[in-house]
């Protein structure tokens, strides 16, 4: 076996695989699958500054990667078998003036705004691993379920690579414009289906399952691994130091199962002295997380989560036709596959999860863009979630806390023009069944005649 292989995370099999196989399962048990590592066998740098020597060399397409600079952390793959379009290129900003609204102290308020990659999501970080290892398997056609940011991340590399075709499976529900158009614009054979996510990622693992399809949903353990790279690079935009707190979006659990991981693997490595705290923020109407854990009380249990607790919440969805219903289309699902990685990285992280409603998401989104990061509406959810926690005195003025912002504002705006338009019909439209009454930080444009008084006067210029 090479110096990476997949185990199933399932500690009564804990099964391993090789890395030429292509598996979404353990095909002992069902349960999920990690890509780990025999580290004695990588040439790990001995502190995380090590990987520093790489912005020397970045005219090498894999050492100006933020996510394949950091490959002895990931090392499934030779050079030579990485596939990467220049994804990670993004920033940790520092963002004192929401920091203030939430009564943070200077300097403990951090974004990192995934909106820079390629595609325009957090997705491509994980998208170049799946692809690397698509192409080291042989694979012909790639396949995703997506409510917008996979299908566009995926597709973005299929038509850049010319490795794959590409197939993209969507519900016939809510999903973003902006999002699926990037998907039909890279030539992504696109099937929608009558249903919503749940459905549509269902019917793709079946095919896929059955098909020589390969699949690129976050059930895919490479996907994750390239998604560990969005905290190593925060890492390194604190200067190698360990931030207080991680705030992320919670929908299919990938990002936050891959932050966990993550963690164990750099804790384990000695890189570093201590892990953060882990706040998963649930939109209130797709909140099957914060349920189990809150509600419920389930726990990742040494890997053994309740099997039956969760069977019978999902059959009781199926019962009740129960779906998942917010603004955040990027969170909008029911069913996270990635439940119990995530369940794992909330125990290890010492971590939380709480729900915020649709009026806190895209208010809070709106705060953002003012200040500069103009996000999609599930990003707006890491603020709201860091508002409610600070009111309730879990994250102290002092902690320093990084938001995920996982995709950029043009990925819907439709929503971002109704949030600022003052025409009641739009408003009416888009915001108020969600049960948004409200447009605090809205910006509508100020409507004038064509004549110079009455512009200045808009401005509030004298004459």
């Amino acid at each position: 076996m090479s110096v990476a292989f997949q185990q199933c995370i399932h500690p009564d099999c804990a099964a391993t695989y090789d890395v030429g196989q292509i598996l979404t399962a353990c095909p002992k048990c069902g349960s999920l699958l990690d890509v780990n590592y025999d580290w004695n066998a990588i040439p790990v740098p001995k502190s995380l500054s090590g990987f520093e020597r790489r912005w020397t060399t970045r005219l090498n397409p894999i050492d100006f990667s933020g996510v394949w600079r950091f490959r002895e952390l990931l090392r499934f793959a030779s050079d030579e078998q990485i596939v990467t379009i220049g994804e990670g290129q993004t920033i940790l900003q520092k963002n004192d003036r929401l920091g203030t609204t939430l009564k943070m102290n200077n300097g403990c308020l951090f974004l990192q705004y995934e909106g820079l990659n390629p595609s325009g999501s957090f997705k491509d970080n994980g998208m170049t691993a799946a692809s690397t290892h698509a192409k080291m398997v042989g694979a012909k056609m790639t396949a995703c379920a997506s409510t917008g940011n996979t299908s566009a991340s995926l597709a973005i590399y299929a038509g850049v690579t010319g490795h794959f075709q590409c197939i993209v499976f969507v519900g016939s529900g809510k999903i973003a414009f902006g999002k699926l158009s990037q998907a039909l614009d890279y030539g992504a054979k696109t099937i929608q289906i009558r249903g919503d996510f749940d459905d549509a990622l269902a019917r793709v693992r079946d095919i896929c399952a059955k098909h020589p399809i390969y699949l690129c949903n976050s059930v895919n353990p490479f996907r994750l691994e390239g998604q560990k790279s969005i905290m190593f690079r925060v890492l390194e935009g604190l200067g190698w130091t360990v931030p207080d707190w991680i705030v992320v979006p919670g929908g299919n659990l990938g990002n936050s199962s891959a932050f966990g991981k993550a963690f164990m693997e750099l804790k384990h490595l000695g890189l570093i002295d201590r892990v953060p705290r882990l706040a998963i923020i649930n939109a209130a109407g797709a909140g099957t997380l914060e349920e189990f854990v809150n509600t419920s009380g389930l726990k990742w249990n040494e890997g053994r989560p309740n099997a039956a607790q969760i069977d019978a919440r999902y059959s009781k969805m199926d019962q009740q036709n129960e779906r998942a219903s917010t603004l955040a289309s990027a969170i909008e699902i029911n069913r996270p596959v990635n439940l119990e990685k995530a369940l794992r990285a909330l125990e290890f992280c010492n971590g939380i999860v709480c729900k915020v409603s649709d009026q806190e998401i895209i208010d809070c989104r709106a705060r953002i863009a003012a200040t500069g990061f103009g996000c999609e509406p599930a990003s707006g959810a890491t603020i709201a979630g860091v508002q409610r926690l600070r009111d309730e005195g879990v994250i102290a003025a002092s902690d320093r806390v990084v938001c995920i912002l996982t995709g950029h504002q043009l990925k819907d705006p439709d929503l971002t023009m109704a949030y600022h338009s003052n025409d009641p019909q739009l408003i009416a439209k888009k915001l108020t069944p969600a049960g948004v009454t409200s447009t605090p930080f809205a910006n509508p444009p100020v409507v004038v005649d064509n004549d110079e008084a009455a512009i200045l006067a808009a401005l509030g210029i004298s004459t």
